[in-house]
């Protein structure tokens, strides 16, 4: 590939990267207030156990930031690898990352700091897009692990 397409994928990469950082550290330090008060007095239940809404979605928040970690640095390791060999699978992989993090961690963010002012059909659609973004990480580990292995290959028999 050529270098302007590797640098997007890392930059990329460690940009969401640092964003997960800052997520996680609001999860950490800034948002409970603002969820315990958004929150008040009402719960969720997670399976078949009342909690109070706000530990829910803090919850949610914090596997957002993970999630969003992951598959950043899985951005990082598609423009190492498209470094070493150009490949259609390492560009749907980073495609795959970067549209699971817009669809899954995105829309856990948007029902942990808004759910209260959703209905609960929008939750539900909202809910379903977070499935797709999940859907997309694993193509874009499917690709990933198959562009390397086709690279390993390739080495191999080279040798």
């Amino acid at each position: 590939m050529d270098e302007s397409r590797i640098s997007r994928w890392v930059v990329l990469g460690a940009a969401l990267a640092g964003l997960a950082v800052m997520t996680g550290a609001i999860a950490a330090h800034g948002i409970e207030s603002h969820l315990a008060s958004s929150y008040e007095g009402l719960t969720r239940t997670i399976v078949g156990v009342e909690i109070p809404a706000a530990q829910k979605y803090l919850a949610d928040f914090k596997t957002a930031s993970r999630y969003q970690m992951f598959h950043a640095v899985g951005m990082i390791f598609v423009g190492l690898l498209a470094d070493r060999r150009r490949s259609h699978l390492l560009s749907v992989a980073g495609g795959a990352f970067l549209v699971g993090i817009c669809l899954f961690c995105g829309s856990l963010y948007v029902l942990s700091l808004m759910a209260n002012g959703f209905s609960d059909g929008t939750r539900h659609m909202i809910g379903l897009t977070a499935a797709t973004g999940g859907t997309s990480f694993i193509v874009g580990w499917a690709c990933l692990a198959i562009a390397a292995f086709q690279l390993r290959r390739d080495e191999l028999a080279a040798r």
